[in-house]
């Protein structure tokens, strides 16, 4: 079984990276929570099935466990952070990723965690049927939010807010 998840995980693991990137932006934090979903994928793998691929089963579990580990962290008292910039230290992450692919993911970073999820899925090509069985709303209304949330973040863009 170590094997089998060690083999899925490695031709997969740009999903986890992807939903860090997009839920936790700060570079310290993306490494602490990779290995906290990785954790979770690891304790959920004994469930799965095979009846979906692996890389959308893999999408559900890690798009869940980013989203409980916000809900743990919003109940948890909150630290003053202090930002790279704030003490003038280079951000070696900011360079590697385009000005426009960071500015993207800025403007994905604005959007409710929800959203986060269902423009994740749409970018990496899934149909709606797929985001929609693995956010858990209907396909119609996967359309309706993919919409909303392309309007809102072209007017995010376009207004870099």
């Amino acid at each position: 079984m170590k094997k089998e998840f060690t083999r899925l995980f490695k031709e997969n693991q740009g999903i986890v990276h992807k939903i860090c990137n997009i839920y936790f932006y700060n570079r310290l934090e993306k490494e602490d929570y990779f290995q906290e979903i990785v954790i979770e994928l690891w304790k959920a793998f004994p469930n799965f099935k095979g009846e979906s691929k692996f890389s959308t089963w893999m999408y559900r579990v890690a798009l869940n466990s980013a989203i409980d580990l916000l809900r743990k962290e919003k109940t948890q008292p909150q630290l003053i952070k202090f930002t790279q910039r704030e003490f003038d230290i280079p951000d070696n992450q900011a360079k590697v990723n385009s000005g426009k692919q960071e500015k993207l993911y800025r403007a994905i970073n604005l959007l409710s965690e929800v959203e986060k999820a269902i423009i994740i899925l749409y970018l990496e090509d899934y149909s709606y049927k797929e985001i929609s069985e693995i956010v858990g709303i209907s396909e119609t209304y996967t359309g309706v939010k993919i919409n909303r949330i392309k309007t809102d973040l072209q007017k995010k863009l376009n207004h870099g807010n």
